[in-house]
């Protein structure tokens, strides 16, 4: 997609959509009163006839406009510019992507100077648009004949007159690596297990590293058996396709004394659950196992991009959780890396079995903040819906950067507590521990084994179960792979 920013009035633009974005009540001052005349007066009747008002999330299309020269006029409610938020922003923006990209366009102008006055930068304002045009532009049909989304050739930002032209441009190549990036770890969510599994992933990851001056690293079988990491060997067993963990190391700050953030990824590639099987409706979207490991790529990959001045290490531990001959049977006591014994008392709780050698392999490399992503309990949906990441750390400090992050860029995360007792539900009696922890709590219970993998180091586990996958379409959102926080992740490297 081509992007420009333009200091000309919307009403001059020859583009085949104008997008105006527009307060609760907007009044009709400046350029939006030049508009409104230019229009006749429509934008007047519109507001006065309650046809449509500027409120969160409204939409307003106009066909061939007379009096101007964009070809179709779209209207996007802001809401109260008081309460207005990089979330809900998101939302708006992303909605009127959603609109326009059904059909094949041309050329988008996109007014954000009715925003002003919700205390966001321009330069931030223009970050998020193109960002929300990537992300409405691409779908989830990658194998349909006729494609629901159709992507942009040009999106141009209008904005003041007196902005700074080169913060913009660079703000605008921003928010375009950041749409690109979380279409990556969309597109690999989406892609079937046919096509996306162990080996594949590891051959997708060596591609884009190449291409984004990230050093890549890729443990096969046998060097998995060498690093003795018996849990997630454990978990591949039934399955026909060898695993592999693959280690990107991206190194932005050379030179002593700069601390080295470690991102961790569940990447169970398809997720039959074991001998503790799936029914059907639970396994249909088991392609989206592999999120917390397509999240941590893309975000490796984005803060290669943008040359992020920071020390970053990315691991994915690939597996399929399949029911062959060989797989891993309830009561097996496994080995891990680190040497702390696990009983197996269902298969189907695969992923912390995976995230445990993988975490313990971090530390091995000189990790000294850790953050893993995993598709890992239903429970967390339970607790916390389908849209909202579970949090749970072993540092407050630690856990607070990383939800001030997930704050910045609009992704919705909330702390689950991490009391000492819930440890005493995952002890086994013939092992160290075991890998689930009963009925209650089990999101908790899940981060409470984790930490039994990650030693003194500061570290926050993001359960996202629930938002990496969205069931059905929404205005503002395509079905299918979310590519939920690879935002925060670049945006809490940023801020290291």
């Amino acid at each position: 997609m081509k992007l420009s920013c333009s200091p000309l009035p919307p009403s001059e633009i020859a583009a085949d959509w104008l997008v105006l974005l527009l307060p609760e009540g907007f009044p009709l001052e400046g350029e939006l009163a030049q508009i409104n005349q230019s229009l006749g007066g429509l934008l007047d009747r519109l507001r006065s006839q309650q046809d449509f008002q500027g409120k969160l999330g409204e939409l307003c299309q106009v066909p061939a406009p007379a009096g101007i020269a964009p070809q179709r006029l779209l209207l996007a409610g802001l809401g109260p510019v008081e309460a207005l938020s990089v979330r809900s922003l998101n939302r708006t923006l992303q909605t009127a992507a959603r609109t326009i990209t059904g059909k094949p366009t041309r050329q988008v102008a996109l007014s954000l100077r009715a925003v002003q006055s919700a205390n966001l930068a321009p330069a931030a304002l223009v970050q998020l648009a193109v960002t929300a045009f990537e992300l409405g532009c691409e779908g989830q049909d990658l194998f349909r004949a006729e494609k629901k989304r159709h992507p942009l050739e040009e999106l141009v930002l209008l904005v003041p007159a007196d902005a700074n032209s080169a913060e913009l441009n660079a703000a605008a190549a921003t928010g375009q690596i950041l749409g690109e990036s979380v279409n990556l770890a969309r597109r690999l969510v989406n892609l079937p297990a046919e096509d996306i599994y162990p080996e594949s992933f590891a051959n997708q990851a060596v591609a884009l590293a190449s291409g984004a001056g990230i050093h890549c690293e890729v443990l096969d079988q046998q060097a998995l058996e060498a690093e003795k990491m018996g849990s997630l060997l454990a978990v591949a067993r039934g399955s026909g396709r060898p695993p592999r963990v693959v280690i990107l190391e991206y190194r932005g700050a050379p030179g002593a004394g700069h601390k080295v953030l470690g991102l961790v990824g569940k990447g169970v590639t398809f997720d039959s659950g074991g001998l503790s099987l799936k029914p059907t409706d639970g396994m249909l979207t088991m392609k989206c196992d592999m999120a917390g490991a397509a999240s941590v790529l893309a975000a490796v990959v984005a803060i290669s991009r943008l040359k992020l001045p920071v020390n970053v290490i990315g691991m994915v531990g690939l597996v399929e959780n399949m029911t062959g001959g060989r797989a891993m049977k309830l009561g097996d006591v496994l080995r891990s890396r680190r040497g702390v014994t696990i009983e197996v008392q269902n298969t189907d709780a695969e992923g912390r079995l995976v995230l445990a050698d993988v975490l313990d392999l971090a530390l091995s490399r000189g990790v000294d903040y850790l953050v893993d992503l995993a598709t890992l309990t239903g429970a967390c949906v339970v607790a916390l819906g389908e849209d909202v990441v579970g949090a749970m750390s072993n540092n407050q400090a630690w856990c607070d950067r990383v939800l001030a992050a997930a704050q910045a860029v609009g992704e919705d995360t909330w702390q689950l507590p991490m009391f000492d007792h819930y440890a005493d539900l995952i002890k086994s009696d013939v092992a160290d521990i075991r890998n689930v922890g009963g009925r209650w709590g089990g999101a908790i219970t899940a981060a409470k084994f984790l930490e039994r993998f990650v030693g003194d180091k500061p570290w926050v586990h993001l359960d996202i179960a629930g938002p990496a996958f969205a069931a059905a379409d929404k205005p503002h959102r395509e079905g299918g792979g979310t590519g939920v926080m690879v935002r925060t992740l670049v945006e809490l490297a940023r801020t290291m």
